[in-house]
């Protein structure tokens, strides 16, 4: 496996589930219309969705708290 490849499996899986919370998650769906409006290309755009519940989820483990639906709007 190429270092630059990744992680094939993680990547479709947070692809799919990017692209349905893109139209039931008003947090993604704000997120993305909103790095579209600064000019971001769609990919581009959709990689930093994809990030996003990653980075909730590493700082949800990193304090040790649970999920909250006001700190997933704040984030």
């Amino acid at each position: 496996m190429d270092l630059r490849d990744g992680r094939a499996s993680v990547r479709a899986a947070l692809y799919m589930t990017t692209f349905a919370a893109g139209q039931s998650n008003p947090v993604i769906r704000q997120f993305y219309e909103r790095l579209r409006t600064a000019g971001k290309a769609h990919k581009v755009a959709l990689v930093a969705c994809m990030r996003k519940p990653l980075t909730i989820l590493n700082a949800m483990m990193k304090h040790r708290t649970r999920w909250q639906e006001l700190s997933a709007q704040l984030a």
